[in-house]
């Protein structure tokens, strides 16, 4: 079946405008009340008077203002359709990853946009187990949104509660993902929370465990998620963590599973580097079990030094769910995007950025090194990204002039670099990347194309 409103990460764009409606999200509760009811009916099921099973879905949300909107349009389309919510608050994609797991739920409904401006918004799902929906359950989604929308009798209705302790719980989880090993004490660190997610949780984590916390960003008022701030844009805390003669500084996104992290010289650690430093740790310690998926935006520079320590690597398409599968198919635990996407299967079932960072520090203590010197293996190859609004990005990169230019280029580059032109999967935005020994030709190849694709999209 075609899909129509799935994306690569569940549902998202620009609130207001379909599909990020309150009208489309009380169908869309409903029709994924409709589908677990049949899909899931032995995951924690409430029976009601006529002896029916009833689903359990949790929703769980970022900070942006919209998302009290799109929370109670949910709730309601479910309980309409006869399933029970749980409501878990402000709480981070991979805590209600957790906790669908832990509470017994059919599914786990995110709203949130990431990264994104306050002023969009989207809605993800994961399934009993705290993985994403299959390719399936998305279909059958999809044609129940098709169907004319109904209501249950009165005794058949859902309930919804709220989770008082949801915090608490997710809290215990992420400190339990390093056991007892990790003893923070004498380490201080400034932690940017994104005004997001993460914003009651992050410190909470690192100082029970021992560390001196300084947080920025963590005062959410509905507008300022991931504005100039967070892991799409560090500048501040870089600055911060020099100034403040701090350990470490650790940057969430706005629904908390990206993490990038800072040294204590203010420099930049990404999630190629990040994902290096775990790995080498896991190695010493025999416990790496396969070898690390990356993505084709991956900088060459870690391809190149996890092959000098003869890890293995390979490169799946950009987004995390390629990641998971390729994981899965080779039966490795550990991959990661540049961007700060993090999967440590072995300790959770999705992208955790509080987890992540959790295993950097953890490396830090056990090689007794600092951040930079734990990543001083990784040689950054350099690489530019330049991206092209337009709202047809995929017809864009398929235009015969975009592609010419991008074909010539390659063969020139040859074995010197690499050119990756790609759509977006939540943003309208052609993506450009182009990697090179030479800074200053990879730029001019980039905006030589960049360039061609506005061209193109002013056709389109």
């Amino acid at each position: 079946m075609t899909k129509g409103v799935f994306g690569t990460d569940g549902i998202r764009g620009r609130v207001g405008v379909y599909p990020i409606t309150p009208e489309f999200c009380l169908r869309l509760g409903w029709s994924i009340g409709k589908v677990f009811a049949d899909q899931c009916p032995d995951s924690d099921p409430q029976t009601s008077s006529d002896g029916a099973v009833k689903p359990t879905v949790l929703i769980g949300k970022d900070t942006r203002i919209s998302g009290y909107m799109f929370e109670a349009a949910l709730q309601a389309g479910l309980v309409s359709a006869g399933a029970d919510v749980k409501l878990l608050g402000p709480m981070p994609t991979p805590g209600i990853a957790y906790l669908t797991r832990t509470l017994k739920g059919a599914a786990g409904i995110v709203i949130s946009a990431s990264h994104n401006p306050f002023g969009d918004n989207g809605i993800k799902f994961f399934d009993a187990s705290g993985s994403k929906l299959s390719d399936d359950l998305e279909a059958q989604i999809e044609a129940a949104l098709r169907q004319a929308m109904d209501c249950e009798p009165s005794e058949a209705l859902g309930r919804a509660s709220r989770v008082p302790d949801a915090v608490g719980r997710y809290v215990e989880f992420c400190k339990s993902s390093v056991s007892q090993s990790l003893d923070l004490s004498g380490m201080k660190l400034v932690i940017d929370c994104a005004n997001g997610a993460t914003y009651q949780i992050a410190d909470k984590v690192f100082a029970e465990m021992g560390a001196r916390v300084e947080t920025i960003a963590a005062s959410p008022n509905g507008f300022n998620i991931n504005k100039e701030c967070g892991s799409t844009h560090p500048e501040t805390l870089m600055a911060r963590v020099v100034e403040s003669g701090a350990d470490v500084g650790i940057a969430f996104d706005g629904d908390g599973d990206r993490v990038v992290m800072v040294d204590r010289k203010g420099r930049l650690v990404d999630g190629d580097q990040i994902v290096y430093a775990i790995a080498k740790h896991r190695q010493r310690q025999g416990t790496l079990n396969g070898g690390v998926v990356g993505t084709l935006m991956s900088n060459l520079g870690l391809q190149l030094a996890l092959q000098q320590d003869t890890i293995e690597f390979a490169r799946a398409n950009v987004g995390d769910r390629y990641i998971l599968e390729m994981l899965k198919a080779k039966n490795w635990q550990l991959g990661a995007e540049p961007s700060g996407h993090i999967l440590t299967l072995d300790l959770t079932s999705t992208g955790d950025a509080i987890i992540s960072a959790l295993q950097v520090l953890l490396a830090m203590q056990s090689a007794q090194s600092d951040l930079d010197e734990l990543v001083a293996g990784v040689t950054k190859m350099p690489q530019t990204l330049v991206n092209v609004v337009t709202s047809n990005p995929k017809e864009v990169m398929q235009h015969p002039a975009v592609a010419q230019i991008v074909a010539a280029f390659a063969a020139e580059l040859g074995d010197r670099g690499r050119i990756l032109v790609r759509p977006s999967g939540t943003e309208p935005l052609l993506r450009i990347m182009v990697e090179g020994a030479d800074e200053s030709e990879i730029c001019g190849v980039a905006e030589q194309i960049a360039v061609a694709a506005k061209q193109a999209a002013g056709d389109s």
